[in-house]
């Protein structure tokens, strides 16, 4: 999923002023899309580590920027991520099976588990599991060994960067900066 903030609603209102820039004009645009893109990109983070649960660190990994240049007067943010593992979601094991936090809310998945062993003070962690959370698919491996999978979240972060609290963070840094960083920037460059 992208989204994009472009300078065309700007452009209309301080036409003249770019206009007396003349050449100065796309850099004026370009400083002012980087720096209020940047804030939005702020803002998305926050929300984003908000509503997905996630930590802010997969997050910023998640998340890519394409600047804005002179030959490209656009800022685009895109998100890559399918859906995440729940072990990325603070989990950890308890007698009911795994509590972890997707979607910011601490939730409990029946069933599922992170270690091994059946007696419970005895299970043990298995480090090429790598903390993750698995579920039992009820089948049976060829050397006679229960069967099971890796436990999804739901979490999709492109899905979620365009939806809700995000994208209205999103628009709302746009709305708040973009027209206060233009007049800023034709500022800067306008003769005295």
């Amino acid at each position: 999923m992208r989204l994009v903030v472009t300078p065309d609603g700007v452009i209309r209102k301080f036409g003249n002023q770019l206009a007396v820039l003349g050449e100065d004009a796309p850099r004026a645009m370009q400083r002012a899309l980087a720096r209020t893109g940047d804030m939005a990109r702020t803002q998305v983070v926050r929300a984003l580590t908000q509503q997905t649960g996630l930590p802010r660190a997969v997050i910023v990994r998640a998340v890519r920027v394409t600047r804005p240049s002179f030959g490209s007067l656009a800022y685009i943010m895109t998100a890559s991520g399918g859906n995440i593992r729940l072990r990325h979601f603070k989990a950890r094991e308890t007698r009911r099976g795994v509590s972890a936090t997707p979607f910011g809310k601490r939730t409990v998945f029946a069933g599922t588990f992170m270690k091994a062993g059946w007696v419970w003070g005895k299970r043990v962690v298995k480090p090429n599991w790598n903390g993750q959370v698995f579920r039992r698919t009820g089948g049976v491996t060829g050397n006679g060994m229960d069967e099971f999978e890796v436990v999804r979240s739901g979490v999709y972060i492109p899905r979620e960067m365009a939806q809700g609290a995000t994208e209205q963070a999103w628009r709302d840094a746009v709305d708040k900066n973009l027209e206060q960083r233009m007049r800023h920037e034709i500022g800067r460059l306008l003769p005295r």
